[in-house]
């Protein structure tokens, strides 16, 4: 009698187990219904102006590889214009603009922006750097993020450590930055031909290449880059002729990185690149 209800408790509990199991799984949305899910979040948030909300939220966005809405884009300039970050706020809004086109629903608010940012860029500039009654408007500080205070990119990113916010601010970067063969194809839906995305383990960067092969399969590779006796000044430069833009190896100076050609992101990505160099060789 007592090893037939010992066979019934293992079998509850088995019952129980796979229960479990199940309900973990139905809860675990498929990628492009979290996708859904989180840009509604966002939106839901940028409403309310509750900028650090949609910050995580776009944080994770980020890091999703399901193809995504141009108003991901927007949301990410809006959130990084509020944030002071007028770089980021310009390549993303500009990049909205260009997915989306004039028939976008925020076709005109993007454009609004922009202007801020401009804006923005000549009162930084401003000998006096006063407001007048018709620039009363709030705007964002300059501050390049390369630039910006470990405390503003920990804040920004919601993380506590300087390193695991600039790792994230360069993936940020590097996502908006694919390159493709055909330049005309832009949208978010079609996925760059070469992107990059950077990880950290311990002491050395590691940073994987997504290459799109002819058949549409995407072959991965990684690189391991252990930071010691690296130099953090990063070497990058653009070429029309290949419409593409170039981060070379601080190690012996060859191609690391083939980027779409746009100077100022690859100058912005250098530059976090080095400070994320440097920021783990004082760590350790």
């Amino acid at each position: 009698m007592l090893s037939r209800v010992r066979v019934v408790r293992k079998i509850m509990i088995v019952c129980l187990l796979s229960m479990s199991a199940y309900i973990g799984n139905a809860l675990a949305l498929e990628p492009e219904h979290e996708m859904r899910r989180l840009m509604l979040a966002t939106e839901t948030a940028v409403k309310a102006e509750s900028w650090g909300e949609a910050s995580e939220y776009l944080s994770r966005l980020q890091q999703m590889e399901t193809g995504k809405p141009a108003d991901y884009l927007y949301y990410r300039g809006r959130v990084m214009l509020e944030s002071g970050h007028l770089n980021e706020a310009q390549s993303a809004l500009e990049g909205y603009i260009s997915q989306a086109g004039a028939q976008g629903d925020h076709y005109t608010a993007a454009l609004t922006m922009i202007t801020r940012v401009e804006k923005a860029r000549k009162r930084e500039k401003s000998p006096t750097n006063q407001v007048t009654p018709a620039e009363s408007e709030p705007v964002a500080v300059i501050e390049p993020a390369g630039e910006a205070s470990a405390d503003q990119l920990r804040e920004l990113y919601l993380v506590d450590s300087e390193a695991e916010a600039l790792v994230m601010h360069l993936n940020a970067l590097l996502s908006n930055v694919g390159w493709r063969a055909d330049q005309r194809i832009k949208r978010l839906d079609r996925p760059a031909d070469i992107s990059y995305r950077v990880s950290r383990n311990n002491d050395s960067l590691n940073i994987q290449e997504a290459r799109r092969e002819t058949n549409g399969r995407v072959a991965r590779t990684t690189e391991s880059m252990t930071v010691f006796g690296v130099n953090p000044a990063i070497d990058w430069d653009c070429e029309p002729a290949a419409a593409a833009c170039w981060i070379y190896d601080p190690r012996d100076g060859s191609r690391l990185m083939q980027l779409a050609e746009n100077q100022g992101a690859a100058s912005e990505i250098a530059r976090t690149l080095g400070r994320l160099i440097r920021t783990m060789q004082n760590n350790n």
